[in-house]
C-alpha cells in the first residue's frame, strides 16, 4: 500500500507539466459546473422571489401606463416612473364583486439632480391594508413608518439613521430590506402621508410633468386578491369590461415574459455545463491516454516486478483521483472568487431577477461542482486504466508494440 502510494506521489511530481495541464482541465471543468449551476439557482430563486413581493392575483392601473414601454419595465426591472389614476375610478374598481384583499400603491420617481439625494423609485403603500410589501418589510423592521420614515432597498447605498432629501423634503432610513434579487432592492418604500407629501413638494418645485393631478385623490395602482369562489382571470376581465380608463392585469401574465425568458437562459446555461462536462471528460480521456501510451515502459517494468494488473489500475486510477481532486477545489473555488463579487454585475448583464443562494447552499454547490469534476476525470482514468490491464510487458520491452 505504501509502494503504491508512493509511485503515485513521485508519478505526480516527476511530471509537473502533464499534472499542471490536467489540473488545469479539471479546475475549468469544475468551474463551468459550480457557476453554471449557480446561475440557474439564483435565476429560478430570484423569479419565486418576484412573484412573492407582487403578492396579488391582479394588479390593476391606468390604461395609459399599459401603452407606456416603461410600465413593465417599472414594475419588474426597478425602471423609475409614475402614472395616476383618481381615487373615484379605483373605487369603481373596488366596488365590482369577485374582489377580496386589495390595497393601493402611489408611485413616484425621484431624480438626480440637486434636489434628491438618490434617483429612485419610491413605492408609497397604505400599512394598514398592505398584504404585498408589509409582511416583507417586518422581517427587517418591527416598527410603525413615521411622517417622513422611508425604508429603503438592500441595494441602495443608504443605512438605517441617515437622512435623505427628496424634493427638498428631508426624510429618515427607518430600515434597509434584506435582499430580494428583484427591483425592489433599489427602491424606497414610504407610507401614503409622505409619499403624498413629496408629489406636493416636486409639484410646487416644477420638477415633474404630474399635469393636474392631486396628490390626496391619486393612486397609482390597486393590488387585488380574488375572493372565494373567483379567479384572476374573471376578476381582470370584468374590471376591463366595465370600468373605463383602467387596465386590469394578472401577476401571472406579467411575469410570463420574465419566466420564458428565464427558462431560455436557464437552458442556455444548463446546454453549456453538459456540453463542457461532455467536453472536459473527452480531452481528459485524451490526456490520460497519451500519458499511458508515454509511460508502457514504466508500466511494463512494473508488471515484470510483480505488479498485478489489479495494482497498475490502481495507480493510474489513484493518480487521477488526486489530480482531479486538486484541480476540482481549485476551479470551484475560484469559480465562487470570480462569480460571488460581480452577481450585481450579472443580474444587470441577464436583466432578469437574479439572487445569489445562501452560503450554506454554495458550500454544497461547491462540493457538488468538485465532485462532478472529480467523476469525469475518474470516468477517463478508468477507460485508461483498463488500456494499462491489456498491455503485454513482454511486447513493450523488446519494443515490439
Amino acid at each position: 500500500m505504501k509502494l503504491s502510494r508512493s509511485i503515485t506521489l513521485n508519478n505526480i511530481k516527476g511530471r509537473p507539466v502533464r499534472t499542471l495541464v490536467l489540473v488545469l482541465l479539471t479546475a475549468l471543468l469544475s468551474a463551468a459546473v459550480f457557476c453554471g449551476t449557480v446561475i440557474v439557482t439564483s435565476l429560478h430563486k430570484g423569479l419565486r422571489s418576484l412573484e412573492a413581493r407582487l403578492g396579488a392575483d391582479v394588479m390593476v392601473v391606468p390604461y395609459s401606463a399599459t401603452t407606456q414601454q416603461s410600465f413593465e419595465d417599472l414594475v419588474l426591472q426597478g425602471t423609475t416612473g409614475y402614472f395616476y389614476m383618481d381615487t373615484a375610478t379605483a373605487q369603481k374598481v373596488l366596488d365590482r364583486e369577485g374582489i377580496g384583499e386589495s390595497s393601493q400603491q402611489v408611485f413616484l420617481a425621484t431624480t438626480s439632480s440637486g434636489c434628491c439625494s438618490l434617483p429612485v423609485q419610491i413605492i408609497g403603500f397604505d400599512p394598514e391594508t398592505d398584504f404585498t410589501i408589509s409582511p416583507w418589510i417586518k422581517k427587517s423592521f418591527g416598527g410603525e413608518l413615521g411622517f417622513c420614515d422611508v425604508v429603503v432597498g438592500n441595494d441602495l447605498n443608504a443605512f438605517v439613521g441617515d437622512k435623505l432629501k427628496f424634493y427638498g423634503v428631508e426624510v429618515r432610513v427607518a430600515a434597509k430590506l434584506e435582499k430580494t434579487g428583484t427591483s425592489y432592492d433599489t427602491a424606497v418604500f414610504t407610507n401614503f402621508d409622505t409619499v403624498r407629501e413629496l408629489i406636493r413638494s416636486s409639484m410646487e418645485l416644477g420638477l415633474n410633468n404630474f399635469k393636474d393631478i392631486d396628490p390626496d385623490r391619486s393612486v397609482s395602482c390597486l393590488l387585488i386578491n380574488a375572493a372565494d369562489g373567483y379567479t384572476a382571470e374573471e376578476i381582470a376581465d370584468d374590471i376591463n369590461i366595465h370600468v373605463k380608463k383602467v387596465k386590469a392585469i394578472r401577476a401571472q401574465d406579467m411575469i410570463s415574459g420574465v419566466s420564458k425568458s428565464l427558462s431560455g437562459v436557464a437552458d442556455t446555461v444548463s446546454g453549456l455545463i453538459a456540453a463542457v462536462w461532455v467536453l472536459g471528460t473527452v480531452i481528459l480521456l485524451l490526456a490520460f491516454t497519451i500519458s499511458i501510451n508515454e509511460r508502457r515502459r514504466e508500466f511494463a517494468v512494473m508488471r515484470v516486478s510483480g505488479a498485478s494488473r489489479m495494482k497498475l489500475a490502481s495507480v493510474v486510477m489513484c493518480e487521477a483521483v488526486i489530480v482531479s481532486g486538486i484541480g476540482s477545489v481549485i476551479g470551484a473555488g475560484l469559480g465562487a472568487l470570480v462569480l460571488l463579487p460581480f452577481s450585481r454585475a450579472i443580474e444587470n448583464m441577464i436583466g432578469l431577477p437574479f439572487l445569489l443562494p445562501s452560503a450554506g447552499a454554495i458550500a454544497l454547490y461547491i462540493l457538488a461542482a468538485a465532485a462532478v469534476a472529480v467523476l469525469a476525470g475518474a470516468i477517463a482514468a478508468a477507460a485508461s486504466a483498463f488500456r494499462v490491464t491489456r498491455l503485454d510487458a513482454g511486447l513493450v520491452l523488446r519494443g515490439d508494440n
